[in-house]
């Protein structure tokens, strides 16, 4: 238990490559809580607006599926703009004093854009196309990082594996069920 007496809960590792046209996203199915694997087949990403859009969360899992309704409202209201959505749904967060105690994060991509999410009032965009959220992030954007700048040939979608790969390899609370999608 943490020190406000809830159980602390480790959800996730979720990797998003932008690579020339392709963006992928990956994460993996493990979510615990405390010490204790709770569950290794979770499924923390999704398509929202039409497909359009890929999005994966770390963090509460009823958070997050809060968290999706809202954005996807904001995507309707917006006509599909990502980052406009993307800011409302961060202005919300940090307003709203129910939205406030949520505990989740986002990354949202379409075709242009790539976005984290938090409930800080942030919504950033990474400066290389690379974003990662979640107990094995920094490990998972580290990999992807390496292996774009090595000039490989694997694809977009095959980076986000091998960068979640190492994640899992590394940090306690991300796994080896890879769970991935991408934009064409």
């Amino acid at each position: 238990m943490s020190e406000d007496n809830t159980i602390k809960m480790h959800a996730t590792t979720i990797l998003c490559v932008r690579k020339g046209d392709e963006i992928a996203i990956a994460g993996d199915g493990q979510v615990s809580i405390g010490n204790t694997i709770f569950k290794s087949t979770a499924r923390k990403i999704r398509r929202l607006h039409n497909n359009t859009i890929l999005s994966g969360f770390a963090g509460s899992t009823s958070d997050a599926f809060t968290l999706f309704e809202r954005l996807e409202s904001k995507l309707e209201s917006f006509n599909g703009n990502l980052l406009r959505a993307s800011v409302e749904l961060a202005k919300d967060w940090r307003r709203e004093k129910y939205l406030r105690r949520l505990e989740a994060m986002m990354i949202v991509a379409d075709k242009k854009e790539t976005y984290i999410v938090s409930g800080s009032g942030d919504v950033l965009e990474p400066e290389n196309g690379i974003a990662a959220i979640g107990s094995g992030g920094n490990y998972a954007r580290s990999a992807a990082i390496a292996l774009v700048e090595s000039g490989t040939s694997l694809s977009a979608v095959e980076i986000a594996k091998k960068g979640i790969e190492v994640a899992g390899r590394i940090c306690v609370f991300t796994n080896l069920n890879i769970i991935s999608d991408e934009l064409k």
